[in-house]
């Protein structure tokens, strides 16, 4: 199996710590967080220090950043639950804190605390109600080809406001569901509720093999549509930014990315989710 950084961790790094770290060495770093919790499933989280920006960053120096001994503590104002770390082999870094008791709930709101050394790293966050998939399709622009694009449908609720997230997953390829590029979604822009929309794959840090937007004959796709807060659409719009301006997802071009984590940076995230497997047509 093909292993992948997670691109918000080595990205975060780099960018966040771009003004600390390119005048003076011994400025403390920043905790870097990645977390998110769904309808339906269970916290996970993702921790490191930043790394400075005069440091060589490859996945070596990576796994030197990860944070494997916090205490994280996860809330919904009536149930709490800290986290475990488990070795993930099929991710790099390969370590997750992980939930199993606390699911998420649509509507509810999700406090999240970090304690490292001497230090607290806090938010809160709110899983928005879920939005259906009707459909998602693996179109080719030309029956020759050998690779495509997802075409998904869904309908946005007239009566809601809601922002969403369409995130894909390569079976056997991606450990994790890597949100599509130009997938972060506000309704206010659409031009009727009935929605149809091409997908492209995500942008990854490290693969083993050259990064293409398309998706290829034999893959096996879970595709996810997530509805997502409006602080969760602005990082994931300003990572987006960084990646357009920059054309390059580790040396982004500023230092603008969004953050609802207190004591930290990063995101915390609550997602609705909703969920279908897209099986392409076999290689030749």
């Amino acid at each position: 199996m093909k292993k992948y950084l997670l691109f918000l961790l080595g990205l975060l790094a780099v960018s966040c710590s771009n003004d600390n770290f390119s005048e003076q060495k011994n400025i403390e770093s920043k905790i870097v967080v990645e977390g998110w919790i769904e309808e339906g499933d269970y916290a996970n989280v993702l921790l490191s220090s930043s790394i400075p920006v005069t440091d060589g960053i490859d996945s070596t120096n990576v796994l030197n950043h990860v944070i494997r001994s916090a205490k994280i503590t996860i809330s919904d104002g009536e149930h709490s639950e800290v986290l475990r770390v488990k070795n993930d082999k099929n991710r790099i870094p390969p370590f997750v804190y992980f939930g199993s008791t606390l699911m998420g709930q649509a509507g509810k709101e999700y406090s999240i605390k970090i304690e490292y050394l001497n230090r607290v790293v806090e938010a809160t966050t709110t899983i928005p109600k879920s939005v259906q998939l009707k459909s998602a399709e693996y179109i080719k622009k030309n029956a020759t080809d050998t690779t495509g694009y997802v075409f998904v449908k869904f309908d946005d609720p007239v009566s809601e406001k809601n922002y969403y997230q369409i995130a894909t997953k390569v079976e056997g390829e991606e450990p994790i569901f890597v949100p599509s590029f130009y997938g972060n979604l506000d309704d206010k822009n659409f031009e009727k509720p009935a929605i149809e929309m091409q997908i492209n794959r995500g942008i990854l840090l490290f693969p083993k093999t050259k990064f293409t937007p398309n998706f290829t004959d034999g893959d096996l796709i879970h595709v996810k549509l997530r509805t997502q807060t409006k602080e969760s659409l602005d990082f994931w719009n300003s990572w987006q930014n960084e990646i357009v301006n920059a054309k390059n997802p580790i040396y982004p071009s500023n230092t603008s990315l969004k953050s609802n984590i207190k004591g930290g940076i990063g995101i915390w995230a609550g997602y609705g989710q909703s969920n279908i497997i897209v099986q392409t047509s076999s290689k030749k």
